[in-house]
């Protein structure tokens, strides 16, 4: 199972599977009811808000954006599992990690929706601004790049083989960018907030380390991969001192990918609103052909999409309880 990050966020979403599945629906409220204690106003009242309006406007940002996305992907996970489908390895991505830690049982989700709900409310009460960056070339060229401007500028996220994000300060950032982009290199400005998994992370690293230290965690459960190692791990994520790196440094995306391919992974679920990390995997394994399904897609009728899916599940040799 793949669990998707940040961008993903679509409006309304969950709301179709909750009309057609009270498991997921349990599971749903279950997260929503724990986050109305953390939050300044009701979740559903930002997923679910009227298009257009100034309710849904507050789905991109980031105190809400992150535990939209935490509770469709956990609830996403529960109706998986009604079906008799169980992940055998985890990967997320920056915020999906979260997901994958509660998926996973190192700690609860009470746990994980206090550690979500901190990090959304911390990032978002950065300073504005800051740039993130994606570009169309080898990690190794990247890093060359940054390294004079360590102190303002990090990768962010390696998401293939020539597709690595930096972030940081923006003049900075654009700086690097124009520099690819007069040799011909692919570059692409990500419309977020803030920028993420950069230098500028670093004032809300403390108080953030504060709440991770009243979170209880265990071992996981499942096999899972790390964002920050890119490898299958089993006690790393146990304590409260990776999650506050987890929001400093880069996610090695492309690295976990291949860590489950070789654990054996030949079937991939993503679990979020859209397919996001499928389209990075083609590039991450050229040699293979696995099979990826998608629980949600965007513009498509909800309960079709997830049934569509686990019919391509069922075809293709996959186990399911009927």
């Amino acid at each position: 199972f793949l669990f998707t990050g940040q961008g993903a966020q679509t409006p309304g979403m969950g709301r179709g599977l909750c009309a057609a599945w009270p498991a997921f629906r349990e599971a749903f409220d279950r997260c929503v009811a724990l986050f109305d204690r953390e939050l300044d106003r009701p979740l559903c009242e930002v997923m679910w808000a009227e298009p257009g309006s100034a309710e849904s406007l507050l789905l991109d940002q980031t105190a809400f954006t992150q535990p939209a996305l935490f509770t469709v992907e956990y609830a996403l996970t529960a109706l998986w599992r009604l079906w008799g489908v169980e992940p055998e390895l985890l990967v997320g991505h920056s915020i999906g990690e979260l997901v994958v830690a509660c998926v996973a049982g190192v700690f609860s989700l009470e746990g994980g929706v206090r550690l979500v709900a901190a990090r959304g409310r911390l990032m978002q009460g950065l300073s504005a601004g800051g740039a993130m960056v994606s570009l169309g070339a080898p990690e190794a060229e990247v890093a060359a790049a940054v390294a004079p401007h360590a102190a303002s500028v990090s990768i962010a996220a390696v998401n293939g083989p020539e597709q690595v994000v930096i972030a940081g300060v923006e003049q900075a950032v654009q700086g690097i960018a124009a520099g690819f982009a007069a040799r011909g290199v692919r570059t692409k400005r990500l419309h977020v907030s803030h920028a993420f998994h950069s230098p500028l992370m670093e004032p809300m690293l403390e108080e953030f380390g504060r709440v991770a230290a009243s979170v209880t965690y265990r071992r996981p459960s499942v096999s899972l991969v790390s964002n920050l190692s890119g490898k299958v791990v089993t006690d790393e994520l146990s304590a409260p001192g990776y999650w506050v790196r987890h929001v400093r440094e880069a996610v090695r995306f492309a690295d976990g990918v291949k860590a489950l391919h070789e654990a054996g992974a030949g079937t991939f679920v993503e679990a979020g609103p859209k397919p996001t990390l499928l389209g990075l995997l083609p590039a991450c394994l050229p040699e293979t052909e696995p099979t990826l399904l998608a629980s949600l897609r965007a513009g498509r009728e909800e309960a079709a999409g997830v049934l569509e899916a686990l019919g391509r599940l069922w075809a293709g040799g996959g186990s399911v309880s009927w």
